[in-house]
């Protein structure tokens, strides 16, 4: 009942489309209970004999029974069409709201999660949300309203038939309870293997390349299909249930049946009951047996609905963590310096990242990020733009503590360019200009140059209208990288950081992307992560990360010149070069 309540406030914004088709709902059951009524009418008329008084209630029975029948139809397509109406939109609502709630929660809530599950919340899961209110609401509403007229008709006709008739209800009552406890389970686990197999395939239709690669296609192929039979059995024990379920509610209604036939031919012959009594009663019995065995399809349709609307309300329900503070000001456009104080910061209990951390970064300097892999320098920048919150300590930006600030002018200073870089399916220009939507021609150009990707795009077929592909895959990864930071010099964000690079790129390249570095640097705040140590060679202040501290800070001369672990690094890597 929780659970509907919840979806029921999510319906009322289109409640004048749920009234019009509630009201053609009851327009159509006040025909569908009329009707019979007519008809049992002029059975009475044909069983006295006809006469020409007889001929004209005949008539104009049938001219009722005509217009009953139009009705019928204005008041199912209001019944059917609106109730669509409103719930496909808001199932296109929900989609929206689901993926926007998505964007907008922590990183960490995406650690355990697949893709491909999120998106068969978004996609699969919402759908349900037309099944309940186009179809199960609606034909709820219907039943009882027709159970109920067509119970007072009984009583009124003959009260000690209808009770009679009333005697199969309490038992399809408890089995139907019995069966929405035991079924609901199979379809949640059916909605959670349906989000896996999407998982599955994401993973894999990403992944193509390598599975091509490595020979494992045989081996993937026997993944997916497991999954696909995990969601197939889990729908089958659900099925299976049903299956049950179903042909116990005929039989137990096939029982009031035969109880009212029995009955109904003892009190025709003790009480004189008339044959158009009978011929009515006979009419409204499959009116009043149907929205009961209705109640089969009814829960079945409602259990598997509610499962995927759980589903979605899990997200929907979870607590955005980094949202803006009470009072959070607009910082305007930042002059670029970063200070920690003291910042801790563990993604799990017991499990520190980061340790007592603090620096200072003046405005236009570059700072360089150092250290073996695993040491918390990617955390370190995630935490400037708050996709996470620190445990302990104060990030500070132009001496503003960033808790403070509104999270959009925080990450409006900013302009990442990451070591994965992500492309979007679209032009060249498109994605150079994705976070400036009304940049011109010309101020793409210029940002391309100052990232040293101008001369490769004018050698493509189509220029900066070339189209990049999936995830960018028709540009190498070094033309990606200064599409990224093309991308970052157009926004002309105070502070720009760069995770690694230059980490997966050949000699040639990364020279193209450090002159696209040093076309930048002492103009903006850089903060970079440097797997090779030669492309951080000139900055202004360079931070040893090792186990969660900060072990060294200097200069690239300085540290060298200490002796430690970043001058072993140093070592290590001019050794590397030298063999080369």
């Amino acid at each position: 009942m929780k659970m509907l309540l919840k979806l029921s406030r999510e319906a009322l914004r289109y409640k004048k489309l749920y009234v019009l088709a509630i009201l053609g709902t009851l327009g159509l059951t006040a025909v569908n209970l009329a009707a019979p009524r007519a008809l049992s009418a002029m059975t009475g008329i044909v069983e006295k004999g006809v006469d020409q008084a007889g001929l004209t209630q005949i008539g104009y029975l049938t001219i009722i029974l005509v217009a009953l029948y139009l009705l019928r139809i204005l008041f199912r397509f209001m019944s059917n069409y609106l109730a669509h109406k409103a719930a496909w939109y808001l199932v296109g609502d929900l989609r929206t709201r689901t993926y926007d709630k998505m964007e907008r929660l922590h990183l960490g809530f995406f650690h355990d999660k697949q893709t491909g599950d999120l998106m068969s919340r978004v996609v699969n899961d919402t759908r349900d949300f037309e099944l309940l209110y186009a179809h199960i609401i609606p034909d709820m509403i219907t039943n009882f309203v027709t159970f109920a007229g067509v119970l007072v008709v009984l009583l009124l006709i003959n009260w000690k038939l209808a009770l009679i008739t009333c005697f199969p209800i309490p038992l399809i009552l408890v089995s139907g309870v019995i069966f929405a406890k035991k079924v609901r389970p199979f379809f949640r686990i059916s909605q959670k293997k349906m989000g896996e197999l999407n998982g599955k395939l994401q993973d894999n239709l990403s992944g193509v390349h390598e599975i091509q690669s490595f020979g494992r296609e045989k081996y993937e192929t026997e993944q997916v299909n497991e999954k696909n039979f995990d969601h197939i059995r889990a729908m089958l024990h659900a099925l299976k249930v049903s299956a049950v379920f179903h042909p116990s509610v005929e039989f137990i209604s096939s029982l009031g049946t035969i109880l009212v036939v029995g009955f109904g031919g003892l009190l025709a012959y003790h009480e004189g009951l008339s044959v158009a009594d009978i011929v009515a009663f006979m009419l409204y019995l499959g009116l009043f047996y149907g929205p009961i065995a209705g109640l089969a399809n009814l829960l079945e349709s409602t259990q598997q609905s509610l499962a995927g609307a759980e589903r979605v309300m899990a997200v929907l329900d979870t607590p955005c963590e980094i949202v803006d503070k009470e009072n959070a000001r607009d910082m305007g456009r930042a002059e670029g310096s970063i200070t920690f104080e003291n910042v801790s910061f563990s993604y799990q209990d017991d499990m520190p990242v980061l340790k007592d951390v603090s620096f200072h970064c003046k405005p236009g300097q570059m700072l360089a990020l150092v250290g073996p892999t695993g040491v918390g320098k990617t955390t370190l920048t995630q935490l400037i733009s708050r996709f996470y919150e620190p445990d302990a300590g104060r990030i500070l930006i132009d001496g503003q503590d960033i808790q403070g600030i509104t999270l959009e002018s925080l990450r409006r200073n900013i302009s990442p360019v990451l070591q994965d870089t992500f492309l979007f399916n679209g032009t060249i220009a498109e994605n150079i200009g994705y976070a400036v939507p009304q940049a011109t021609e010309e101020e793409i150009v210029e940002a391309a140059k100052a990232a040293n990707i101008h001369n490769d795009i004018m050698q493509m077929p189509e220029g900066y209208q070339t189209q990049v592909g999936e995830r960018g895959l028709r540009l190498s990864g070094g033309q990606k990288q200064r599409v990224a930071i093309a991308r970052a010099i157009l926004r002309k964000s105070p502070i720009i950081i760069l995770d690694e690079a230059t980490a997966s790129v050949d000699v040639e390249t990364e020279q193209q992307i450090q002159q696209a570095i040093n076309q930048i640097a002492g103009k903006r705040t850089i903060v970079a992560i440097a797997h090779r140590l030669s492309t951080i060679r000139h900055a202004d202040q360079i931070l040893v990360i090792d186990e969660g501290r900060v072990a060294e800070c200097g200069t690239h001369d300085e540290l060298v010149a200490k002796g430690g672990l970043y001058a072993r690094m140093h070592r290590i890597q001019a050794a590397e070069r030298d063999r080369l």
